[in-house]
């Protein structure tokens, strides 16, 4: 995956890409202590448009808001803004942004009111996070041996930096087992969700989905919601148990990296004939055609980045300036 882009946006200014650098003594790098937001940007008729860029931000200062930071440099308005010319100025058609607001500098007493924010916003190309094969066939995944966080002992409505350690531990031991993705139970036991994507069944034509009580409440899930309910699908939230996944006639999993994916063997078993099955199938597809403009949807998910060159030209003069 290559990660190299022209510009990121630090504090305020675009950066180029080597530039954007922190130093080595920065806490949030030695304690975790940021939140982020994973969002895409996709080709449309009208140019790149980014998938509810209003939700996903907001979602980041909330995100904030609960790991305490008392305030914020930038405004949402302004946030969302920096988010639509950064991908402008770097001239990708379709590419993954990472907004991050971090502890930049003092939190060493372990807090965050000592500290002050920082904010950063990178993009870059990246397709398939499940990889190319699986958007079609589908992939495989495992139940971790590692548990997902409690709710109070980690937040976790909030994507911190920190969390992911959860995810790396659970993803890195699938990975070497042979897995594409892990599973994770909640600490009573019950399905929680992916290293990083909510998890759907389907068994009847219905559909189940853990309750975002202990999981993220993913902006994807959410959209995946509203299509099923377009398509007359009804969604379920319930407690789902490890072996309810293994008699399921579909299990996909969702996030704004993998997208919607089917899961075709879990734990060497096989989900139904070990294909992607026709209800994910019409969700996926019916999805994929809002993120490129192609359906009732579109209008109020995305975002079409329009900043003409000159504008970014004189955004650039001005920052020289400062």
């Amino acid at each position: 995956m290559n990660i190299t882009s022209k510009y990121i946006w630090m504090n305020g200014k675009l950066e180029e890409y080597e530039k954007a650098t922190i130093h080595f003594l920065t806490p949030a790098l030695h304690y975790g202590v940021g939140v982020f937001e994973g969002i895409r940007s996709y080709s449309t008729a009208d140019g790149p448009a980014v998938f509810r860029l209003k939700e996903h931000i907001h979602r980041l200062v909330q995100s904030a808001h609960i790991f305490g930071f008392q305030e914020l440099p930038y405004s949402e308005d302004e946030l969302a803004n920096a988010v639509r010319m950064t991908v402008a100025a770097n001239g990708f058609d379709e590419c993954y942004i990472r907004p991050l607001i971090y502890l930049g500098e003092g939190g060493w007493n372990l807090t965050v009111d000592s500290g002050k924010a920082s904010v950063g916003i990178a993009v870059w190309e990246w397709n398939d996070y499940l990889g190319e094969e699986a958007l079609e066939k589908g992939a495989r995944a495992n139940i971790a041996s590692f548990t997902r966080h409690h709710p109070n002992v980690m937040m976790t409505k909030a994507k911190i930096t920190g969390n992911y350690s959860n995810s790396v531990l659970a993803k890195t031991e699938s990975i070497r087992l042979g897995f594409d993705e892990a599973i994770l139970l909640d600490p009573q036991g019950f399905v929680a969700e992916c290293t990083g994507e909510n998890i759907f069944l389907v068994r009847n034509n219905k559909l189940y989905t853990p309750s975002t009580a202990e999981v993220l409440e993913g902006i994807t899930r959410d959209s995946i919601k509203t299509i099923c309910n377009d398509l007359g699908y009804e969604v379920i939230e319930q407690p789902i148990s490890r072996d309810q996944l293994y008699i399921a006639d579909e299990v996909f999993v969702c996030g704004t990296a993998a997208e919607c994916i089917a899961l075709t063997e879990i734990d060497f078993r096989v989900i139904g004939n070990g294909r992607m099955g026709p209800v994910t199938r019409a969700i996926q597809r019916t999805f994929h055609n809002a993120l490129h403009g192609l359906n009732p949807h579109s209008k109020e998910w995305l975002d079409v980045v329009n900043i003409p060159v000159e504008d970014l030209f004189k955004v650039a003069q001005e920052q020289t300036q400062s």
